[in-house]
This record gives structure tokens, C-alpha cells and sequence, in this order.
């Protein structure tokens, strides 16, 4: 009984991994970047001449955009190690918390600062996730 619910569990994790590549649409959004970046915003809405590869050339945002990835990357390192000593239900109950508190911290986001550390959190979270997927059985992928 227990296998089945893991398998989907971890099946979700991939589904997740598959979604990563399209994190892009809350940096067009007006309402955030007026929030958070307003000088992107003005930018944005001056019609420069530009082009769509160069569209948000602002380091902050590409800071805010790249940490959760880069993040993720680390974090499976330490992942790795956590599952090797503890097992995989300790790297998904470290990997849970660190992405539910990361998402609060990005809910309740008052400044950047705060929300790159939630984003970084997350990374953490899915850097996990993305261990504890990966090694897996090979009976239990889809």
C-alpha cells in the first residue's frame, strides 16, 4: 500500500521538474515588478527600441530569476548526502519544509531581499525533491 503513494508522490516531483523551465511569467507581470522592480517597469513601458533577448536587462531581477535554480543545484549536493546517512523520507521532510517556508516567505514578501531568500528556499526544496527522484528504484518510475 505504501509503494503505490510513493510512487505518485515522487511522480508529482517529476511533473514539477518538468514545469521549472516556464518560471518566467511573474517578471512581466506590471503589478510585481512595480512592486519590486520599478525601474524594469518604467523601462518596460517607455518603448525603447529592444529586443525580446534583452527585453528586462536589470541584474537584480536576473538575480531574482536565477537563484531558485541555482539553488536547486547546490542544494542536491547536500541532498545527496542527507539521503546517503538519513534516507529519503528525511531528504523529502527537509525538502518539504524548505519549500513551504519559502513560499510563505514569498507570500509575504515586503521587500527583494526577502523575496530572493524565499526563492532561494525554494530552490532548496525542489534541489531535494530532485534527489530524492532521481534515486529512486528503477521499478518504481513510470
Amino acid at each position: 500500500m505504501m509503494i503505490p503513494f510513493t510512487r505518485y508522490k515522487l511522480n508529482f516531483i517529476g511533473k514539477l521538474m518538468d514545469y521549472l523551465p516556464f518560471s518566467g511569467g511573474v517578471t512581466s507581470m506590471d503589478d510585481f515588478l512595480i512592486e519590486f522592480f520599478p525601474n524594469v517597469y518604467e523601462r518596460k513601458h517607455a518603448h525603447l527600441q529592444e529586443t525580446d533577448y534583452c527585453k528586462y536587462d536589470d541584474q537584480m531581477l536576473t538575480l531574482f530569476t536565477s537563484s531558485l535554480y541555482f539553488a536547486a543545484l547546490v542544494s542536491t549536493f547536500g541532498a545527496s548526502t542527507v539521503t546517503k546517512n538519513k534516507g529519503r523520507r528525511a531528504s523529502i521532510i527537509c525538502g518539504s519544509i524548505s519549500f513551504f517556508v519559502g513560499a510563505i516567505l514569498n507570500a509575504a514578501a515586503m521587500n527583494l531581499t526577502m523575496l530572493i531568500f524565499g526563492r532561494i528556499l525554494l530552490g532548496v526544496g525542489i534541489g531535494f525533491g530532485n534527489q530524492v527522484s532521481e534515486c529512486l528504484d528503477q521499478r518504481y518510475h513510470n
